[in-house]
């Protein structure tokens, strides 16, 4: 896997008329008669096309071996959640993080992205923050009389938006349309975001003073989530260790500068899946179809992480949970007797008949 490290937004770009064709920054036509984006920044992608198709053949297991032990100097003790960082990032998803603070979030953002040597840029989400500060704004300059857009934190590789819930439903929607179209519309005009596009969010549990709950549809964006969780005694020794005079951050080096098969029955257990949820008594909302298609994305990153060519049931139940579960909105019987989404998931994977074979 490889990143562009040229991928950070250099100046500004400045509106033009859009009837004119030979303008730099007008809007293409599509031949339907809709605008195509535009794009801000010097952005390549290696590995994939615009479609989502598999590149240059590229060891996808080495690799992401490399950039593993590298975050693990880092992060210590969370093998479990850097592996599903990691496949989120190659699934070109989002991963959303919750947990109490101080068990080490944002430095889980910030050392996946110095790994791969993208651009990040971090975003702390306040009650105060508005939606513009996020994706942008267009500027009146009276000397040349056009209106010139400035870009917002979000035109960057990785994106790390922390304690995301802090901040009010209108600031955590300007992300709806840079989750899942990959692009920003101000004033009608439409800019292309960085490709690879990860956005790392961070979150405290809804429990803690201060915090908004984020809507269905911004969860349902988000490919996984995980929890941090304290580390264990070993790791939290080490951690004194390394931090007591220096910040291991600082010293982080990148370490990156195939098609994939999917048998008809490992599709058809996904969508099994999906629909189970749907009809279960204990949830009031089941998995949407874009929860399907995230959880195979999900299935065959890991899948190639793990060095293979195919995706095997295994991997759809491995990465069922953190997929699914946040998604998932439990009845209030449900509530009551105390069933977190986790343990809905649980029975919907031990309901549906696995497929047999490749």
């Amino acid at each position: 896997m490889t990143v562009s490290p040229h991928c950070a937004h250099e100046g500004s770009r400045r509106r033009s008329d859009p009837a004119d064709p030979r303008s730099e920054g007008t809007a293409r036509r599509d031949g339907h008669d809709g605008l195509l984006p535009r794009t801000v920044g010097n952005v390549t992608e290696a590995t994939r096309t615009a479609d989502g198709a598999a590149g240059p053949s590229v060891d996808v297991a080495a690799v992401g071996a490399r950039i593993a032990a590298n975050i693990s100097r880092v992060v210590q003790g969370k093998d479990d959640v850097v592996r599903l960082a990691l496949v989120v990032l190659l699934a070109e998803g989002h991963l959303l993080i919750e947990d109490v603070p101080g068990v080490g979030k944002t430095t889980l953002a910030k050392a996946l992205a110095a790994s791969v040597d993208a651009s990040v840029r971090r975003i702390q989400f306040t009650p105060d923050l508005l939606p513009s500060d996020v994706t942008g704004v267009a500027i009146y300059d009276q000397e040349t009389r056009e209106f010139e857009f400035k870009p917002g934190a979000v035109f960057a590789n990785i994106v790390v938006a922390d304690e995301i819930n802090r901040a009010s439903p209108k600031t955590q929607s300007a992300l709806l349309e840079c989750m899942e179209e990959r692009q920003v519309t101000v004033d009608g005009v439409s800019y292309e975001l960085a490709r690879p596009f990860l956005v790392m969010a961070t979150q405290n549990p809804l429990e803690m003073e201060g915090t908004y709950p984020l809507p269905e549809a911004q969860r349902d964006r988000f490919t996984a989530r995980v929890s941090m969780g304290y580390p264990g005694r070993e790791a939290e020794l080490a951690m004194l260790d390394d931090r007591a005079t220096s910040d291991p951050l600082v010293g982080l080096a990148p370490v990156a500068d195939a098609a994939m098969f999917v048998s008809e029955a490992v599709r058809r257990y996904v969508v099994a899946l999906v629909e189970a949820s749907r009809r279960s008594p204990h949830l009031r909302l089941g998995a949407s179809p874009r929860a399907g298609l995230q959880l195979l994305r999900a299935a065959r990153a890991s899948a190639a992480l793990s060095g293979r060519d195919h995706v095997l049931p295994d991997d759809v139940q491995a990465l069922a949970a953190p997929v699914l579960s946040h998604r998932l909105l439990l009845t209030a019987d449900a509530t009551l007797g105390r069933r977190s989404a986790e343990q809905v998931v649980a029975e919907l994977l031990s309901g549906v008949p696995v497929p047999r074979g490749r």
